[in-house]
């Protein structure tokens, strides 16, 4: 069993949202989120979570360019040149929802849920999810479905790449 220890989360029945914050709250860390095309999704899964007040401090809904720009900082040049779909953008909404928050981690996810707006080079199914608690982690998926599919799998990567980030952080107390 040990070769899928970095994959496994849970032996005890837990769920990932609940590992999740299982890891922040040992941590003493709060996080924040910023999130474009799961619109809430992850706010909600990590706010089911009983006590989650805990170690979660709230969370921006910016599906819109202008939103990105105004509540998280996101430099409008950036999105020009790339996209609201791209890593560049995924980081400073990232750090900028967890400056926000004044939050110990971040996390965003922006991308193309369907049906329509992909393109041949960000077809639908492109997601790019960041994590900011240091220097950044970010990973661009490309997920298959319907919209609601993709949303979900969203939301599944992006706790799975918090996971992954806080297993590899230090206590707050020792990051500095």
């Amino acid at each position: 069993m040990s070769q899928f220890a970095p994959a496994v989360y849970s032996v005890d029945g837990r769920t990932l949202e609940q590992v999740v914050g299982q890891e922040l709250l040992e941590r003493g860390w709060r996080l924040a989120v910023a999130e474009s095309c799961t619109g809430g999704l992850v706010g909600a899964k990590l706010t089911d979570v009983p006590g989650s007040s805990a170690w979660f401090a709230g969370g921006i809904v910016a599906y819109a360019n202008e939103v990105k720009t105004r509540e998280l900082g996101v430099p409008a040049e950036i999105l020009d040149r790339d996209g609201a779909v791209s890593e560049a953008v995924a980081v400073a909404m990232a750090d900028g929802v967890r400056e926000r928050f004044s939050a110990d981690a971040g996390l965003s996810i922006t991308g193309i849920a369907g049906p329509t707006g992909g393109s041949p080079e960000k077809p639908v199914g492109t997601v790019v999810i960041a994590v900011s608690a240091g220097p950044a982690v970010v990973r661009t998926f490309r997920f298959v479905g319907d919209r609601p599919m993709v949303r979900q799998q969203s939301v599944v990567a992006a706790l799975e790449l918090l996971r992954q980030t806080l297993a590899k952080a230090p206590p707050r107390d020792a990051r500095q």
